[in-house]
């Protein structure tokens, strides 16, 4: 029982990262029907932003502001002006490959202008154990996941709490509307991007100090925070979080009991499933689109 409930606890600090990430999927998603190959990678690169401005000699606390700074500059800004407008108008397959393209071209430049080697990375919540129930758990875990949901807390308030989350919405369910209302869904859109940038900024931050800083580690983070979108529910922010909760316990309770060689398999059938019997998601709704 005492291993169930530490598997649980990190399976729910890593699914909390998965949700940060498969909620900024479901944002693109809905705002401007983009679905970015690239955000496994875009997870990846903050973690080496920051480490270079360490290495240049900044404080860890200026590191991260840099960090964070440069990633929605680069992967929110830039993402969308350079790559997602200019590509959009050719369709999204178009598009969805050039996200792919974008994800190979920046593992490869991390690659080679940083390391080929895995690089630690300074953690910002403590290490060790603390005592919960007589269980010992890790406090990087319990960091991890309070983090995690503050941001998902303060996005659902954003959303659903603001005249600014309010437009994004309207923007994104119905952007002919919301033009006619008034509504700027131009900035509305780009603000989404800014917001997923900060997002998987977040989430660099938060698992990097456990995976450790590496140029493949976007692969499997941007497909579990797939996954995750797709259970949950592609077109709802819930959604996301609900499924990157879930594919994050079942990645770590297969982990442990079914084998560590095997363990994406348990989540992939679990999607495979989902699709066949819910293909909308657990907590997504049906929509047909025009095409």
């Amino acid at each position: 029982m005492s291993n169930l409930f530490d598997l649980l606890v990190a399976g729910l600090a890593t699914g909390a990262i998965y949700a940060l990430v498969a909620v900024g999927f479901t944002l693109l998603w809905q705002t401007s029907q983009t679905i970015n190959f690239a955000q496994g990678e875009f997870v990846m690169l903050p973690a080496f932003l920051m480490l270079a401005a360490m290495h240049a000699g900044a404080p860890f606390w200026l590191a991260i502001i840099l960090g964070i700074l440069l990633s929605m500059i680069l992967l929110g800004l830039g993402f969308k002006l350079l790559l997602v407008d200019p590509m959009m108008r050719h369709g999204v397959l178009p598009l969805a490959i050039a996200t792919m393209a974008l994800a190979i071209g920046l593992k490869e430049a991390v690659k080679q202008f940083f390391s080929a080697e895995a690089s630690p990375f300074p953690s910002i919540v403590p290490t060790g154990d603390i005592s919960i129930l007589g269980h010992a758990v890790s406090l990087q875990s319990i960091g991890v996941l309070v983090v995690a949901i503050v941001a998902v807390f303060g996005l659902t308030a954003l959303l659903n709490r603001t005249s600014l989350g309010h437009q994004m919405q309207a923007a994104a369910q119905n952007p002919t509307v919301a033009r006619i209302i008034g509504v700027p869904v131009e900035r509305m859109i780009l603000l989404t991007f800014l917001i997923n940038a900060f997002l998987v900024a977040l989430a660099s931050l938060l698992i990097t100090p456990i995976y450790l800083a590496k140029f493949s580690s976007g692969e499997v983070l941007g497909q579990a925070a797939f996954i995750a979108a797709i259970v949950g529910g592609f077109n709802q922010v819930r959604g996301a979080i609900a499924g990157g909760l879930l594919i994050g316990v079942l990645d770590n309770l297969a982990a442990a009991y079914v084998s560590t060689q095997y363990r994406a398999a348990v989540p992939m059938i679990f999607l495979i499933a989902v699709i066949l019997f819910r293909p909308q998601g657990l907590l997504g709704r049906a929509e047909e689109r025009t095409v």
